[in-house]
């Protein structure tokens, strides 16, 4: 029975190698996040936080590449990202700004860490039936990205007050909210880097990583918090536009009946 259920799941066939080392090296540096916010060294644990990003991205992009997608990949890259994006992010926003708050600190980020992990538990129920172009909910790696770049920019600009920290307490609760709500998101699953593009591709391309070297604690800050605010400012527009369309159908019917 135990034969059968493990060839159910594809055990005897073996793992993919290179992109579950690359969700490895995301968990790794996730882990090696929490120890460095528990040393104090936050700088470079905001910046471990993004290495996990990049390998988070990287591995499904190389399983898909070469076609090497499996359900152990999917849970595993789960599991990792919740120690990378969920709990890491957590300790390390706890001992930046949260720890003078007390039980409303600590309420923040149980609540974050608990909303990622059921993100991530419905991810995973839908990723055979979901559309590759989008996602329902803030993945956790935004969420954990945006903290990661609040942090480097408030450091770099030096910013201070007891106000600053009741906005990153608030926003933490956001992100909480915004992981598990059904706001869509785009995935750009769909941009393939090796395929080819239109020159102009190319030269935004330049241009934006021109800027990110020039700027990167400001202008990372900023791409992540537009893709934070994309999802409920385009779930906006879309009402707003399905308002003003509504009333032309409408009066559209009425010209047709009489």
């Amino acid at each position: 029975m135990m034969r059968a259920k493990r060839e159910k799941l594809g055990w005897k066939r073996g793992v993919y190698i290179l992109p579950n080392l690359l969700t490895t090296c995301s968990l790794y540096l996730g882990l090696y996040s929490i120890v460095l916010s528990i040393k104090g060294d936050l700088y470079n644990a905001a910046i471990a936080i993004l290495g996990a990003v990049v390998f988070d991205g990287v591995d499904g992009r190389i399983a898909r590449f070469t076609n090497s997608t499996s359900r152990f990949g999917v849970e595993y890259d789960s599991l990792a990202d919740l120690v990378s994006f969920g709990i890491a992010p957590s300790i390390f926003v706890y001992i930046w700004a949260l720890k003078p708050y007390g039980r409303w600190g600590w309420a923040a980020i149980f609540l974050y860490t608990a909303c990622g992990a059921l993100r991530l538990a419905r991810f995973n129920v839908q990723f055979y039936t979901s559309e590759s172009k989008g996602f329902r909910g803030l993945p956790i790696p935004a969420a954990a990205s945006f903290i990661a770049t609040m942090y480097l920019f408030v450091n770099h600009f030096k910013l201070s007050g007891q106000f600053r920290y009741l906005i990153i307490l608030v926003t933490i609760y956001v992100l909480a909210f915004l992981m598990v709500s059904s706001i869509r998101y785009h995935s750009f699953k769909d941009f393939q880097l090796l395929r080819k593009k239109p020159f102009e591709t190319l030269v935004a391309l330049v241009l934006l990583i021109f800027i990110i070297v020039a700027e990167p604690y400001l202008i990372l800050f900023i791409i992540s918090s537009l893709y934070v605010i994309s999802g409920p400012a385009e779930g906006i527009i879309r009402l707003l536009w399905k308002g003003r369309t509504l009333p032309k159908k409408v009066l559209e019917r009425r010209d047709l009946t009489n």
